[in-house]
């Protein structure tokens, strides 16, 4: 695509064009912010307020409705800008929806990579960065993982080697907002007009490496209490940010709940050394769990594979059975449903047509 293309700053491609083809005319704009059921949408120049129309509320699938990162259809007028549709994600970083049974929220859009945050100030959590790695890989963009708050850890580099052992085929990047440490390593995510997002917990130092990316304070920080770790983040909804040496960065309100989607190819992904082991098993359809032959168990025994690390792979394989397990209950309660309205529907047509035609 051509580099002055109104969108071009903001990651609009020959892939998106290709997308947008199918909406001949229309306008496109790309979502910097969603919040209450509005969406803030930019095309270049301006930033507009919208709402979705009333017809993709209907139609949108589970997590259809516009989040930040997407490309969309701008339909309405001045004064009444309506989003029409959202064009089909390249990428999307889903998790289950921690205020509703089966249900997805997908917390950003079309991203190049996901910058996985975790401080140093505290003992590495192992196995949220697994879980959170799955998310990512199953997302279809490029997990890094984002050591931070180096200048608080005595062993920093101790640290990452303990972090790298459960993120095989990750980039593992060590930084410190206060020294610069790692942060022009960073950048190099953003180049080429790349869109990447930082997600974490709250108080992982997300809005701090923004500001560090940006080179200004464009996101508010509240300083956390180094005596227990905690204090009030301030992000509390998800922005598009443009950086100033070109590409984009989406910062997003600490996460608490990590809760497992449909990730099963993410799962793999993630426990990439359990899932080679797992060739050698004797029987396909092996769960590692007291199966003859388990040759991820005896990689266990024999000292090959930390037992912790299978444990949590099973604890997630567990929770994205149970997620399945209820989408399977909500599609036949929708079937359910829908067989009633059709057959409600049929009745009607018979009670006042009298099926004559």
């Amino acid at each position: 695509m051509s580099g002055q293309h109104p969108l071009a700053s903001l990651g609009y491609d020959d892939r998106i064009a290709a997308l947008a083809a199918a909406h001949p005319g229309a306008a496109i704009a790309r979502v910097v912010r969603s919040d209450r059921g509005f969406v803030f949408v930019t095309d270049g120049t301006d930033v507009t307020v919208a709402r979705p129309a009333t017809r993709l509320v209907k139609s949108a699938d589970d997590g259809g409705l516009p989040v930040v990162g997407d490309w969309v259809v701008m339909g309405g007028d001045e004064t009444e800008p309506l989003v029409e549709a959202v064009l089909p994600r390249v990428t999307a970083i889903e998790r289950r929806d921690p205020g509703r049974a089966a249900r997805v929220q997908v917390l950003a859009a079309n991203v190049d990579a996901v910058l996985v945050t975790h401080p140093l100030g505290e003992p590495v959590n192992l196995a949220r960065i697994e879980r959170e790695l799955a998310l990512v890989w199953d997302s279809g963009a490029t997990p890094v993982l984002v050591l931070t708050k180096a200048d608080a850890s005595d062993d920093p580099a101790a640290a990452a080697e303990e972090a790298a052992a459960v993120a095989p085929g990750v980039s593992v990047h060590v930084t410190s907002a206060v020294s610069g440490l790692g942060i022009d390593e960073l950048r190099e995510y953003t180049k080429g007009g790349r869109t990447i997002v930082l997600i974490g917990s709250s108080g992982s130092g997300k809005s701090t490496l923004v500001n560090r990316l940006a080179g200004a304070d464009i996101r508010e920080t509240r300083e956390v209490r180094v005596s227990d770790g905690r204090g009030r983040h301030t992000t509390v909804s998800r922005e598009l940010v443009s950086l100033p040496d070109g590409g984009l960065v989406i910062d997003t309100p600490g996460l608490r709940a990590v809760g497992m989607w449909d990730s099963a190819e993410g799962l793999d992904q993630a426990f990439s050394d359990i899932a080679a082991l797992a060739d050698g098993c004797r029987f396909r359809d092996c769960r590692h769990d007291g199966e003859p032959g388990c040759a991820v168990e005896a990689a266990v025994a024999e000292g090959r594979l930390p037992a912790r690390r299978l444990e949590s792979y099973r604890e997630l394989q567990s929770e994205i059975g149970h997620v399945n397990a209820q989408l399977d209950i909500r599609a036949r309660l929708d079937k359910k449903r829908n067989d009633k309205l059709l057959a409600r529907t049929i009745k009607d047509f018979y009670k006042h047509d009298g099926g004559r035609r």
